[in-house]
């Protein structure tokens, strides 16, 4: 696992944008075939309890708290990186590993600093919510806007984009970091929304059938950090 260099929040030990050429690949994995998704399915009916929260409708597994450096039975290691201006909404933004091509990028209705506080007071869980419609065809993941929930409050909605160029420089910029947090900094002047900050970690996605995707954060084995779990769902 390749050490962040930016795991503390000083300008002086975070990489510097300076609009680095971007060298990410192509996202190569494809998606679980429809056996491989029904056994997980299957699986998960016997491995779990699901929870409806009455403000947000999401289930959430009894049996998922804490991931240290093992694995949930089904689940797939990616990468998540959340980053903003401390006073901007917060972006999120997944890989299939650090060196990839995002393959999907959220913005949500949150300022970065606002989540990154909470975040270090204890767990966070953002659900996000969609109507579903008759004979859907579209993958979870591209459905273009959601009804966001933190911890049960609803908080704004989330938006689906296509990458941006300065989304792409911030994943060139950080690369070779699997994990961490910190700021980077901008060498064009003051931000008028504060400085660039960023929090990438590993997550695993689960998939419980094609309208509901989890991912929960993985913290390493002992460390006491901050808990995410982003819920995907379509009611």
């Amino acid at each position: 696992m390749t050490s962040s260099p930016c795991n503390t929040t000083g300008k002086s030990q975070s990489p510097s944008p300076f609009n680095p050429p971007v060298s990410l690949e192509p996202s190569t994995k494809k998606d679980p075939s429809k056996s491989k998704k029904l056994f997980r399915k299957f699986r998960s009916v016997f491995r779990s309890f699901p929870i409806i929260t009455p403000a947000c409708k999401i289930p959430v597994s009894l049996n998922v708290n804490r991931l240290h450096d093992g694995h949930i039975h089904g689940g797939t290691r990616i990468t998540g990186t959340l980053f903003g201006n401390r006073k901007s909404r917060v972006n999120l933004a997944i890989q299939e590993n650090p060196r990839c091509l995002p393959i999907l990028v959220l913005e949500l209705a949150i300022p970065t600093g606002k989540l990154l506080q909470d975040m270090g007071l204890g767990l966070v869980r953002i659900a996000l919510e969609c109507e579903k419609k008759p004979a859907e065809k579209t993958k979870i993941i591209n459905e273009p806007i959601w009804t966001m929930y933190c911890n049960g409050r609803k908080s704004g909605y989330g938006v689906k984009r296509e990458p941006t160029e300065e989304d792409l420089v911030v994943m060139q910029t950080l690369h070779a970091v699997s994990m961490g947090a910190g700021i980077i900094p901008n060498d064009s002047g003051e931000q008028p929304d504060g400085d660039l900050t960023y929090m990438r970690a590993q997550f695993e996605r689960v998939i419980g059938s094609r309208d509901s995707e989890t991912y929960y954060m993985v913290t390493p084995d002992g460390n006491n950090g901050p808990e995410l779990s982003i819920f995907f769902v379509r009611i």
